[in-house]
């Protein structure tokens, strides 16, 4: 399909991750090529309140908010769904303009019974992009046409940074407080690689402190997570952490962190889970670790092997401008929505 294309894409919120990296960062190199993103945020989270007799009011008050978004679907050429528009439901998607094409990053038919609503979901749109093989492989045996589309990276962003010749090291994990339970995983790892390794420190960006009290208090630091810290914090990292439980849930990540991680130069030693285990496979960028053991002799082998650990940087860094930057990605989803545009014309 020839000229400019227009999608109207409706995502979950402004300042949901998923709508930040898989759709907004991407607008402008997609402008660049001749798509032109209308991209609508939610303005009521989709996700239901903790007190249930206000949900019925939530889910009423949310739907309403929808329906200009879903009148503005009528102006473009395409409709791109950044998920579903309430957690765990499906509701007025179907009102929206077709072509449809549903973009999800997590294993959401795993959030209520069994899956109906997303399949439901699946059923409703004419293609779906998927974050990695685990979710296509899942939302394909529902929809006909299915892409696979990592979440992109901006490399102009996350890029290394500048190290000074004296400072102390640290091992890092950055994420959201509702993924703690990841990170405890390997607090043992954490506690032994303090024991073996005297000049080394633990750092958190999260939005909240981590419960990690049993670490030594002088060795450990919370960092406040916001969008101007989280650069600098990435790049004062000498590795980077993903621990995983290895459970469907966790299968349906897109190893987001990992590639931050990376990107900014840093060696990573991760859950060999799901699309962890594809990153480790394409090049040399850091050590997958089954488990607390694992980990914490991984973490100590490459404190003791700063060639090695900088070489697995620079190869993280590579692979990450060779096949998940905006600049990659942003074509690639082009060419999935002109074709889908193409073959409903």
């Amino acid at each position: 399909m020839s000229g400019r294309l227009r999608v109207t894409a409706l995502t979950g919120g402004r300042h949901v991750p998923s709508a930040r990296f898989r759709v907004e960062q991407l607008a402008p190199a997609l402008a660049r090529d001749g798509v032109d993103l209308d991209v609508r945020h939610a303005r009521i989270s989709s996700f239901p309140p903790a007190s249930r007799p206000l949900r019925p009011f939530w889910l009423a008050a949310t739907l309403a908010a929808r329906l200009p978004d879903i009148a503005a679907t009528r102006r473009g050429q395409v409709t791109l769904l950044q998920r579903e528009f309430v957690s765990t439901l499906a509701t007025l998607e179907r009102f929206t303009a077709r072509p449809r094409v549903l973009d999800v990053d997590d294993a959401i038919w795993l959030n209520r019974g069994d899956g109906g609503f997303a399949r439901r979901l699946a059923r409703e749109v004419d293609l779906v992009v998927a974050g990695n093989a685990y979710l296509a492989e899942w939302f394909g045996a529902w929809c006909g046409r299915v892409e696979i589309l990592p979440t992109a990276i901006d490399t102009d962003r996350f890029r290394p940074g500048l190290r000074g010749p004296v400072r102390p090291r640290a091992i890092g994990w950055t994420g959201s407080s509702a993924n703690f339970p990841y990170l405890l995983l390997w607090a043992d790892a954490l506690r032994a690689v303090l024991a073996a390794v005297p000049d080394v420190r633990v750092l958190v960006c999260a939005d909240r402190r981590p419960p990690l009290d049993a670490l030594p208090a002088d060795r450990w630091q919370w960092v406040p997570w916001t969008p101007d810290v989280e650069v600098p914090f990435l790049q004062s990292l000498d590795i980077g952490l993903m621990p995983l439980a290895d459970t469907p849930w966790a299968r349906g990540k897109c190893s987001y962190k990992m590639l931050q991680y990376l990107a900014c130069g840093v060696p990573a030693v991760v859950s060999p889970v799901g699309m962890n285990n594809e990153v480790l496979a394409q090049a040399p960028v850091g050590i997958g670790a089954a488990g607390a053991d694992e980990a914490a002799a991984a973490i100590i082998g490459l404190l003791a092997d700063p060639a090695r650990s900088a070489a697995f940087g620079q190869a993280g860094r590579a692979l990450v401008e060779r096949g998940y930057a905006v600049d990659v990605i942003a074509p690639r989803l082009g060419a999935i929505l002109r074709d889908v545009a193409g073959s409903s014309s």
